[in-house]
């Protein structure tokens, strides 16, 4: 006897003091639940403070198979059902409706089976929670009864209005088995329009501290990945506690941790722009049967970016298309970019006063051989001026300006325009390109006029911010600030300046020659906008394949362009990737495919910017607007 109650002293003694913090979690697992209160993500907002993405508070409603199994948690729902038909329930208050319910389970307990009480119950939760879920009572058991594990998600993204009166009726009638987890959903408001920019969120699925499983939406893409820290907020959390008899009582006030809702980020992109853009691009895509194409659009004097689309493309909010369209055209495509690039070498002899506006540079009627280098042009011309190589795009031209700079400081320029490397934008997934001087004169002569090294939109829309600038290359910039909910501006995002690449006055030479090809006898006369003038250069690159090499008579075209010349108040890239028109007899350049839509981007851009006009409108194109 003596050594038994020893024994049975000893494993008190164990369970009191050495397994008590073990057994003390193990009793708050039976009657805590924590619950996340999931924090509202921060708002997206362009620069004028107009919505583009935003969080809806949804709820997801869960089936736990642990407690619609037991039967002495769902004798509940059993004991009300009773209860509730009784002669007199109306007139009972919740404490003697409280008392009733009790009592009859009691008597449950004793006189049913254990599976016919879990019967019971899942018949009577079937019949009230079908009509508000809007489904057939069969598909509803069906779906619980099919489903795998013991915690499952029953009915997802519940709006929050439907899931508080859903919560109700689960109080109401005290059923067990089922339990509500808040989460957020995110809402785009213009979901077709800077999708790859805004880009998408998702679910990451996480262990809860009642150890059930719990979804938190991260970002994925775009903004949303790149401003996730900031955008995220914190979680707050909900204590649940049961007595004894399983039944839920009030909490007190440290039971709860309020959510804090994320910081709203707004963005240096104009939606009133954007979908000038995007219009115009889809229409000039449509017009040129092409499926890929981009127009970038920024502010040289900040290189806020003002406009950036991308194609093709995705919904942003029924997720359509996204594996296949998700690549981001405009910022990850790298491509040769032909002409557009022979600013580089002008800009250089320019910048070094090798040339001058007017200097007579010998075009060699179209067959120029340099040593083992031989550059031909497909329009002969003998004498031009420097302002006639750029409004001519001639190939031979340009290399004798490359040739004036060298190789080795021909390169440099080309780096420190920002070819060859990435930008720096607030993106994720941004390609670098390539510029690299491998020591060929081949190369370096294929290179001065946009062949032997690759580039992406983005690269070269900064590029051209330097010339309608003050010759300073500009980190693009995509987040302008981050804000409160109370609208206090917790951080300023201010334009950074990578590197002075010309000088000033060279910029502004740059731009009086660039106008040129858009006038009378340029290469782009079609980028035009009637009103103001236009600086800019065309670009027609035959379209090479990894693997494959050049295709014939595939190109990718390009026009960059600034308005108005003297004092820009944009710089806009269009890129279309091999356009394929049913016009046979249209020829396939930058200065016919791509100029056309700047133009009419231009157009109602500068009805939206309200730009003055910088000289008097034709007036044909005044009476036909």
């Amino acid at each position: 006897m003596m050594i038994g109650l020893s024994v049975l002293s000893a494993r008190l003694i164990q369970i009191q003091w050495v397994d008590r913090a073990r057994y003390a979690e193990s009793s708050l697992k039976a009657f805590f639940r924590v619950e996340r209160l999931a924090a509202m993500r921060g708002l997206i907002v362009d620069r004028n403070e107009e919505p583009l993405a935003k969080s809806v508070p949804v709820s997801t409603l869960y089936v736990d198979k642990n407690h619609l199994r037991d039967p002495k948690v769902v004798s509940y729902g059993l004991a009300y059902q009773e209860a509730s038909m009784e002669k007199g329930w109306d007139e009972l208050n919740d404490k003697e409706r409280a008392r009733r319910i009790r009592s009859l389970r009691g008597e449950i307990l004793a006189h049913y089976k254990p599976e016919e009480i879990v019967a019971r119950h899942f018949d009577f939760a079937i019949g009230i929670l079908a009509r508000p879920l809007e489904m057939k009572r069969d598909d509803l058991r069906k779906r619980i009864d099919e489903s795998r594990g013991t915690w499952v998600p029953l009915v997802k993204d519940l709006p929050e209005d439907t899931a508080e009166d859903l919560r109700q009726v689960v109080a109401e009638n005290w059923i067990e088995g089922f339990a509500f987890q808040n989460s957020i959903k995110r809402w785009y408001t213009t979901p077709d329009r800077a999708t790859h920019l805004l880009g998408i969120t998702g679910e990451v699925e996480e262990i809860g501290e009642d150890g059930q499983p719990e979804y938190r939406v991260v970002g994925r893409m775009g903004i949303e990945r790149t401003m996730e820290a900031y955008l995220v907020g914190r979680d707050g959390w909900r204590e649940h506690r049961r007595d004894a008899r399983g039944l839920l009582v009030p909490g007190d006030e440290s039971s709860l941790l309020p959510p804090r809702a994320g910081l709203n980020v707004q963005l240096t992109i104009d939606m009133g722009l954007q979908s000038i853009a995007e219009e115009e691009l889809d229409k000039g895509l449509r017009e040129f049967n092409a499926k890929k194409g981009a127009v970038v659009m920024l502010d040289p004097k900040t290189g806020e970016l003002l406009a950036m689309a991308s194609r093709p493309h995705f919904n942003l909010n029924n997720r359509d298309k996204v594996v296949e369209n998700g690549y981001n055209y405009a910022l990850q495509a790298v491509y040769e970019p032909g002409s557009t690039i022979k600013v580089v070498a002008a800009a250089g002899a320019l910048d070094r006063r090798l040339v001058s506006l007017t200097s007579i540079i010998h075009c060699h009627w179209g067959n120029y051989k340099d040593g083992p280098v031989t550059v031909k042009d497909a329009y002969p011309k003998g004498d031009l001026s420097f302002i006639e190589v750029l409004k001519k795009s001639n190939n031979i031209g340009t290399y004798k300006l490359a040739r004036m700079l060298g190789a080795e400081r021909f390169y440099r320029y080309l780096h420190d325009f920002g070819f060859g490397s990435k930008t720096g934008i607030a993106l994720s997934g941004e390609s670098a390109g390539m510029a690299e001087n491998t020591g060929n004169p081949v190369d370096f002569s294929r290179a001065s006029f946009g062949y032997a090294t690759n580039v992406t939109p983005l690269q070269m829309a900064a590029a051209y911010g330097v010339l309608a600038g003050d010759g300073q290359l500009r980190r693009p910039q995509i987040v302008k600030a981050l804000v409160a909910n109370d609208g206090t501006v917790v951080e300023e995002f201010h334009p950074r300046i990578v590197r002075q690449v010309i000088k000033a006055q060279t910029a502004r030479k740059m731009r009086t020659a660039l106008k040129s090809v858009t006038t009378q006898g340029g290469t782009a006369t079609l980028a035009a906008v009637p009103g103001h003038e236009v600086a800019g250069k065309t670009g027609t690159a035959r379209k090479y394949v990894e693997g494959v090499g050049y295709l014939e008579g595939h190109y990718i075209v390009s026009f960059v362009g600034m308005m108005p010349a003297e004092n820009p108040a944009f710089v806009c890239l269009v890129v279309v990737d091999d356009p394929r028109p049913e016009d046979k007899e249209l020829k396939i350049y930058g200065g016919t495919i791509a100029a056309p839509i700047f133009s009419r981007i231009g157009v109602r851009a500068a009805s939206y910017l309200n730009l003055e006009p910088t000289e008097a409108v034709p007036v044909d194109v005044a009476a036909n607007p």
